[in-house]
C-alpha cells in the first residue's frame, strides 16, 4: 500500500472516529499504521469497525476481511464503514449480521 493510500485510511479513520465522538459514542482509533495489531476504530458496542476511505470499493472482499477481523478481535457484529469522495459515510453489512446486530439491539432472540 502506498503512502497516499495510507495517509488517506488513516484520515478515514480519523474523521469517522470524530463522527461518532460527536454523536456521542466513546470510541478512537486503533492507531496509524498499527497493521492490523487493532480494530482501525475501536469502542462502538457490538459492532467490529473496519474502515474504508476509496473511490473504487471491491466491498465483498471489505466484508471478508471485517468478518475475519471481527473473529479474531471478537468485537461485534462486522460492518464496513465506507465513502468515496465528497459523499456520505455509507454501513455495510451482511444481512445475517445485521439480523443478529438488530436482535441484541432489540432484546429479541427469537425469528
Amino acid at each position: 500500500m502506498g503512502k497516499m493510500s495510507q495517509r488517506k485510511g488513516a484520515d478515514g479513520e480519523k474523521e469517522l472516529a470524530l463522527i461518532l465522538q460527536e454523536k456521542g459514542y466513546n470510541v478512537k482509533r486503533g492507531g496509524s499504521l498499527n497493521y492490523g495489531a487493532f480494530p482501525d476504530v475501536m469502542g462502538l458496542p457490538g459492532v467490529h469497525i473496519e474502515v474504508k476511505r476509496r473511490e473504487k470499493l471491491n466491498l465483498l472482499s471489505a466484508i471478508q476481511q471485517a468478518q475475519t477481523d471481527a473473529a479474531r478481535f471478537h468485537d461485534g457484529q462486522p460492518a464496513v464503514f465506507h465513502r468515496r469522495n465528497r459523499e456520505p459515510w455509507l454501513v455495510t453489512m451482511t444481512l445475517e449480521e445485521w439480523i443478529t446486530l438488530y436482535r441484541k439491539a432489540a432484546g429479541s432472540n427469537d425469528g
